[in-house]
């Protein structure tokens, strides 16, 4: 947690960080849900973000979700699961809005662009009706909309394995 926390300090993406450290997006990811990393990546993460290698092996042995930030005054700080999936959460819906903006300023673009041709066919319907779908896809993920999420997965194994709900 404490490796996310100071790449989200930086504003980086995981591939960025990957891409600094020489290190796989896949190996920050598995880092940064809490599993044990090497020596050889805490060397190539503690140079990336330029602090002591030994700052980042410092975890309480008392409560391994409580770690010491090397950027504050000696004082544990915890990132809990509640807080990552709010950051994610948050990052999503930004994410959605930065996208629904851009539709609206693109289409808005294209029909005035095409009304202004006087072109007697709408032709911009098109590009609204795909990007849109694109668009709705996206709301689904970000708002948890799918038919077939995690809900429906549970009800199917046990479905599956004969138990009943």
């Amino acid at each position: 947690m404490l490796i996310q926390k100071l790449r989200l300090q930086r504003g980086w993406s995981q591939q960025q960080l990957a891409d600094l450290s020489g290190l796989s997006v896949r190996t920050i990811q598995r880092l940064e849900r809490g599993q044990s990393p090497s020596v050889e990546s805490l060397k190539s993460l503690a140079a990336v973000f330029e602090i002591d290698f030994s700052e980042l092996k410092r975890i309480d042995p008392m409560n391994p979700t409580t770690l010491t930030d090397p950027l504050s005054s000696d004082q544990p700080q915890r990132l809990s699961a509640e807080e990552a999936l709010a950051l994610n959460q948050v990052r999503m819906l930004k994410g959605f809005y930065v996208h629904l903006t851009q539709y609206v300023i693109v289409i808005s673009a294209l029909f005035a662009f095409n009304l202004w041709q006087d072109i007697p066919r709408l032709w911009a319907v098109w590009p609204a009706l795909g990007w849109g779908i694109g668009l709705a896809l996206h709301a689904a993920r970000v708002f948890g909309l799918h038919p077939f999420g995690a809900e429906w997965e549970k009800q199917q194994v046990e479905k599956r394995l004969g138990r009943k709900l």
